[in-house]
């Protein structure tokens, strides 16, 4: 994981909960919240919990009004990208247009960063290679950045197995090599029960969820 990471995917794949478990497992600095599309998860609604374990949540300057869904974005979410010490990730809104708000930082491109394509193929836009790779296009058409990884997190919320998961990893490895984009991740929810000998692409990262937990 580089120093700046940018989460980006189609609606309801699962980036506010993974952007979540990332910084708090890498004990990053900074989670930004760049998401100004979804209302219903949105990282800056676990501010006291970051702060709990040191980590900023940066979203807009008013924060005091959270509730409000306004396109505002702060000047403040350039403070981990120029504080080169800082670590941070960036949860960007659904689809293309969420990707939308990397044009903001086209000044930036030789700085270290990742650029993750969060998967769940068991979302019907995303639920094969053909409709992976033509959002890996439009992200990066929009952006103006190129998609550097892949993190596989197909899921069926709790009704989630590990076949899932791995009938996941299937449809991201052939995405993988036709682009030579690597899995840089694949999430397990903590809660299901996996043999200590499985071997998934990329790092294996238990998912706690923080949102969904209230949806079962």
């Amino acid at each position: 994981m580089k120093r700046i990471t940018f989460l980006t995917g189609y609606y309801g794949s699962g980036k506010t909960e993974l952007a979540i478990n990332l910084a708090i497992q890498n004990q990053v600095d900074f989670v930004v919240d760049l998401d100004i599309i979804n209302p219903y998860f949105r990282s800056r609604e676990l501010e006291e919990l970051l702060n709990e374990k040191g980590i900023e949540i940066i979203s807009s300057d008013m924060d005091s009004k959270m509730h409000l869904d306004m396109p505002f974005i702060s000047k403040k979410i350039y403070q981990p990208i120029n504080n080169t010490t800082k670590r941070a990730v960036y949860d960007l809104g659904g689809n293309d247009q969420g990707a939308k708000l990397l044009r903001q930082f086209d000044d930036y491109h030789d700085e270290e960063y990742d650029l993750l394509l969060v998967v769940n193929i068991f979302r019907t836009e995303t639920d094969n290679a053909d409709k992976i790779i033509q959002l890996i296009n439009k992200i990066e058409g929009i952006s103006g950045f190129k998609v550097t990884g892949l993190i596989n997190n197909s899921n069926l919320l709790k009704d989630t197995t590990i076949d899932d998961v791995l009938q996941g990893e299937k449809v991201l490895q052939t995405v993988s090599k036709k682009l030579g984009l690597d899995i840089i991740f694949t999430s397990i929810w903590e809660d299901i029960v996996i043999d200590d000998n499985l071997n998934v692409s990329g790092e294996a990262l238990k998912l706690k969820l923080y949102f969904r937990k209230n949806w079962f």
